[in-house]
């Protein structure tokens, strides 16, 4: 009897625990904390925006005021425009927004990316945004945060995505760039203007002359002028005779695919750089000679062993393989449940704008 006592309070305590209200609720234009009256990556215009990083599914135009890791601040001006309202923080600087006590932590994902932590009343959610738990040796870091409540994506969610160690990768496209210069190939690499871009520009750095697209260059411009240094390159002018490059390398945005821009660049070899190149197959489709799953994301491991480290009681689970995700933490134990939002549509999916 006392047994069975024991199991119905042990049940009734993980109910109590699950159902404390949450610092967040989902409405039609985000993730929004009712309590400090702000949304983390709304989609749709609001009044105060909580931005975890640059990319364009998490930071959207139009909104009245936006708060940041510092890092990121020039990357949403260059992004949104110059003339908006943003507030920046460093890392682990706490404030409090209408009795919410807030602070950004590293989220490993690009450079300027940030977790969110919210604190209430000793109730402690985070929102980790993409994120990536490999030390690109370019972005701050991964920082695991204890919390009640956690908010993971799920865009490599599944158990075929594990990522080589940085240095073997980087080999691998040192190798590759290598064997194409002594064949006087031009080396084109295809990765998105903020995160992968950067991640290859390093990875390549005294391999040969690099150029890049303007797309990249003025995310690089937008990085450097938050004082975090990157290896040398020239703007690439595709309206000139492209022969100079010729034996070089070029790094370039997924939207110069198969286009007439990228035709003009002479005896070229395409690798295309992203998470899904893991998968068998996946160079046909991006009608590449070379993939290198390269990701700004955390990988199956990364995920599992994240959302072990961060001790949280009840898991929300965002873009990606959000209800295989979910499904499988539920079987090993964890209390999950999928949040349907708007994210997972930029740097693992769909072509970046070049206009930048």
């Amino acid at each position: 009897m006392n047994l069975i006592i024991l199991s119905i309070a042990i049940e009734s305590q993980k109910l109590t625990i699950y159902n404390l209200k949450s610092l967040i609720t989902l409405n039609s234009k985000g993730i929004y904390c009712p309590i400090g009256k702000f949304y983390l990556d709304p989609w749709f215009p609001v009044d105060y925006a909580v931005i975890t990083h640059g990319h364009s599914d998490h930071a959207r135009w139009g909104m009245k005021n936006y708060l940041c890791q510092k890092d990121s601040v020039p990357i949403l001006k260059l992004r949104i425009g110059e003339d908006i309202s943003i507030q920046g923080l460093d890392y682990h600087e706490t404030i409090f927004i209408n009795g919410i006590k807030l602070s950004f932590h590293p989220a490993g994902h690009v450079i300027g990316s940030a977790q969110v932590r919210l604190e209430y009343k000793g109730q402690v959610l985070v929102y980790s945004g993409d994120y990536k738990t490999q030390d690109d040796e370019l972005s701050a870091p991964f920082e695991t945060v204890r919390c009640h409540e956690f908010i993971t994506e799920s865009t490599f969610g599944l158990p075929i995505y594990n990522w080589l160690p940085v240095q073997e990768m980087n080999t691998k496209m040192q190798e590759w760039a290598l064997r194409n210069k002594r064949e006087r190939k031009t080396s084109v690499f295809v990765g998105y203007a903020l995160g992968k871009a950067q991640r290859v520009l390093k990875a390549l750095d005294g391999i040969g002359k690099i150029y890049v697209h303007q797309a990249v260059a003025k995310l690089n411009q937008a990085i450097a002028s938050a004082n975090i240094s990157l290896p040398e390159y020239e703007v690439l002018n595709f309206s000139e005779n492209l022969q100079h490059v010729k034996g070089e390398i070029v790094i370039v945005p997924p939207a110069l695919m198969d286009s007439n821009i990228i035709r003009k660049i002479p005896d070229r070899l395409i690798a295309y750089c992203s998470g899904w190149m893991q998968v068998r197959g996946a160079r046909r489709w991006r009608s590449a000679d070379a993939g290198f799953a390269l990701s700004d994301h955390a990988d199956w491991q990364g995920l599992i062993h994240t959302i072990k480290e961060t001790g949280a009681e009840k898991i929300y689970v965002t873009h990606g393989y959000s209800d295989v995700f979910t499904k499988y933490l539920n079987e090993i134990g964890f209390y999950a449940v999928p949040l349907q939002t708007h994210f997972g549509e930029e740097d693992e999916a769909v072509e970046e704008n070049t206009s930048l």
